[in-house]
């Protein structure tokens, strides 16, 4: 549910991920033997943690991969967790739900997406925010 006007293949290019790293998002993996099936990133900015980058392969979707992976990161902060999807994400959103989450306002979505993110504007536009 990327828009068309985001989306581009690799969605995120070697350099990006470097960037990404660079700017403190540590990513984890879910393995199965040697293959990578699920992958998220949690980043520390300010006085919030970040859930950034959280994908799961679609054949693998609904097996509890998200779940254990969203678990397991939200096990190493005790700050207050920020995520920021997609809107018409549907599913990513329901998920976190199902996880404790809540979309804040219209209007903290757009303060939380300015103050703790470096995103264009057309995705601040485009994008939820949820908290728990």
């Amino acid at each position: 549910m990327i828009p068309a006007d985001r989306y581009h293949t690799p969605y995120m290019s070697g350099d990006a991920l470097r960037g990404e790293i660079d700017s403190g998002v540590v990513f984890y993996g879910y393995f199965d033997g040697d293959d990578l099936l699920g992958v998220m990133g949690i980043q520390d900015v300010k006085d919030v943690t970040l859930i950034r980058h959280a994908y799961v392969m679609p054949k693998h979707q609904g097996k509890g991969i998200g779940s254990r992976l969203l678990k397991h990161l939200l096990a190493l902060t005790d700050r207050q967790v920020l995520i920021g999807t997609w809107a018409d994400a549907s599913w990513a959103v329901s998920f976190y739900e199902k996880h404790g989450f809540r979309k804040v306002t219209h209007e903290e979505k757009e303060r939380l997406l300015r103050k703790y993110w470096k995103i264009p504007e057309r995705q601040v536009e485009m994008s939820v925010v949820l908290t728990r």
